[in-house]
């Protein structure tokens, strides 16, 4: 059986945790950031983690 590819898409938008978790940035940080508070843009630059319902299928794409 071949090896199998990675989805580099996803490996540039996801990090593994060492808990096995998967990071990702927030959306809504790019553009149109005038009418955002201080405070909203602030939280927004931390990581978030990927929802428990869609980490299966993130990690397939990651081969983890």
């Amino acid at each position: 059986m071949p090896k199998l590819k990675t989805n580099k898409a996803a490996a540039k938008r996801f990090k593994v945790t060492g808990n096995g978790k998967l990071k990702r940035s927030k959306a809504y940080t790019s553009h149109i950031l005038t009418k955002k508070s201080p405070k909203r843009k602030r939280n927004l630059r931390h990581p978030g983690l990927v929802d428990k319902t869609n980490e299966k299928q993130m990690k397939r794409l990651l081969n983890v």
